[in-house]
């Protein structure tokens, strides 16, 4: 489903596209919106139903006055592909930055206030399954870490699944899947007071080598950025910046490096012949496909399209 209209024909279009993905749903406009997107499709990878949504509405709302009525079969696992918003559930507001994930009840009153244009990937887990595991008061709201083990394994686990190309996948394969990731949510949600990961006993080179390892598994994530990835590991920018300085190096040359390889590895790659020069930049993280065609030329002396035919041939 596919809108890009300011007038009340295309909200509707999108409304009722929003609602058959997502439940009961309802979109208010931005204020000072000059053209209304709103894009929606699902799909499955793996055997798992998901669904991306793109827009720049003023709030999507589900007022849930009445439960009963709501879809009670899901719960979704949000991965903020791009931009910013703010949820808010079970009286609780969470702020979602690029590559940031989030658990969201299909139960209750909840609402989305997108700042400017976003895009989001969600994921249906059996809300049965969720609420077996999910320990606690039983919401079943909250951030995912991105510091415990368990968060960060469910980062790499949605960001592999946004990535997977094949659609088709034996039912045994699906519910292991659905399995894990519902295994590590309890584990994984970001808890207040929350530990950050102690990295005393790192320094020097096997620092590096650990913020390294961290950067190569979230180059798909837009938003890792300096500020970021400090932010994660729990230490300061600056510290952040010597430790590839010591090296001749800087951490921001060395993301884009990481993520030329990669985007260069998939235009390469019979495999993913038929997806667009574009989407394959998007998916290691870039967000402008001219800033990319720029930078891959400066690193192969290549375009991205000479790359690929020579890498075919």
């Amino acid at each position: 489903m596919h809108t890009q209209h300011p007038n009340h024909q295309g909200l509707e279009r999108w409304t009722t596209a929003i609602q058959q993905a997502c439940g009961r749903f309802e979109t208010e406009l931005a204020s000072n919106h000059s053209l209304f997107i709103g894009e929606i499709s699902s799909f499955s990878r793996a055997g798992l139903p998901l669904a991306n949504l793109r827009t720049n509405a003023g709030t999507i709302r589900r007022l849930g006055e009445n439960p009963m009525l709501d879809d009670d079969q899901y719960c979704f696992l949000v991965s903020q592909r791009m931009g910013s918003a703010s949820i808010a559930q079970a009286g609780v507001s969470v702020s979602l930055a690029p590559g940031e994930l989030l658990l969201m009840d299909s139960v209750g009153r909840c609402e989305i206030t997108p700042n400017g244009l976003i895009e989001h990937v969600s994921l249906a887990l059996s809300r049965e399954q969720v609420r077996k595991h999910v320990q606690g008061n039983g919401v079943m709201f909250g951030k995912i870490s991105s510091t415990n083990a368990c968060g960060r394994m469910l980062h790499v686990l949605m960001d592999q699944l946004c990535k997977e190309n094949n659609s088709n996948a034996d039912g045994a394969q699906g519910d292991a899947l659905q399995s894990a990731f519902v295994a590590l949510l309890e584990p994984g949600f970001e808890r207040s007071g929350e530990t950050p990961c102690n990295f005393g006993g790192l320094s020097g080179a096997n620092l590096r080598g650990y913020v390294q390892q961290v950067i190569d598994e979230s180059l798909s994530q837009p938003g890792l950025t300096p500020a970021n990835l400090a932010g994660r590991l729990n230490i300061s920018v600056r510290h952040l910046y010597r430790l590839f300085e010591e090296e001749g190096d800087s951490v921001c040359r060395y993301i884009q490096r990481a993520r030329l390889k990669r985007s260069a590895d998939d235009l390469a790659n019979p495999f993913f012949k038929r997806e667009s020069i574009t989407s394959i930049a998007y998916k290691w993280g870039f967000t402008d496909s001219a800033h990319f065609s720029r930078s891959f030329k400066k690193q192969y002396e290549q375009s991205p399209k000479d790359f690929r035919a020579q890498a075919m041939a």
